[in-house]
């Protein structure tokens, strides 16, 4: 009886299976894709700023707070109608998912991993060099956001630019 192939091969017309290639858009490695990666990042940063625990997230959306782990890792792939609900729970548009996305995100797309043709050395959003990354930055924002006088936030923000040593306006 023949082997069935898997969604994880390509098949030549002749039947014969040629390089392992991913057709879900996991890379050649089996890691997860710099886009899908970006999108759980996004995710996880909007989520951070709204101060909403994942609990709240997944409840929002119905799921638990281990799927919207996982998405916020790029572990799992984010379908459209999550992405729809996600954007509509996070108040922003869908395309705020995709925005300041890497080139070497982008050249990651399913079709050119299917091709062969995708970057496999993209740095994940959520890499720690990234400071837009870091809770202690989101945390930072919300506090900012949340000081209700503007004479107040406008002093906070010229002491961390003092502070950071970029006081030059």
């Amino acid at each position: 009886m023949a082997k069935k192939p898997t969604a994880t091969h390509q098949e030549s017309k002749s039947g014969a299976q040629t390089t392992k290639r991913s057709v879900r858009g996991r890379l050649e490695d089996g890691s997860a894709n710099p886009i899908d990666v970006h999108v759980g990042a996004r995710t996880r940063l909007r989520r951070t700023l709204l101060g909403m625990s994942q609990e709240k997230l997944g409840e929002a959306i119905g799921l638990t707070f281990q799927q919207v782990q996982k998405y916020e890792r790029g572990a799992n792939r984010i379908g459209a109608s999550r992405l729809f609900d996600l954007s509509r729970v996070l108040d922003v548009p869908v395309s705020f998912f995709f925005d300041d996305m890497g080139e070497d995100a982008q050249s990651s797309s399913p079709a050119a991993v299917i091709k062969g043709e995708a970057v496999t050395t993209a740095a994940s959003p959520g890499d720690e060099r990234d400071p837009m990354a870091k809770r202690e930055t989101l945390e930072l924002v919300r506090a900012y956001y949340s000081i209700t006088d503007e004479s107040v936030r406008r002093k906070a923000y010229e002491l961390a630019k003092t502070l950071g040593g970029s006081d030059k306006t």
